[in-house]
């Protein structure tokens, strides 16, 4: 999967970034390498859904896919 980031230089120094697609989903770092190793985690973070807590009838199936 590929996803678009925007990376902002922030006004306290270092680095904010959003990613458009997935709403909510932002990071940050004091340095660019500190950036794009909490995005990947905030990426993943954002796509992790706890079923556990959506009603799931016995009829209904839960599939892991990969895009």
């Amino acid at each position: 999967m590929k996803l678009k980031v925007i990376v902002h230089e922030a006004e306290e120094g270092g680095y904010w970034a959003e990613v458009p697609a997935i709403p909510g989903c932002a990071t940050q770092g004091d340095t660019f390498d500190e950036l794009l190793k909490n995005l990947y985690d905030a990426v993943e973070g954002c796509l992790s859904v706890d079923v556990k807590d959506i009603h799931i009838s016995p009829n209904d199936k839960v599939l892991d896919i990969a895009v």
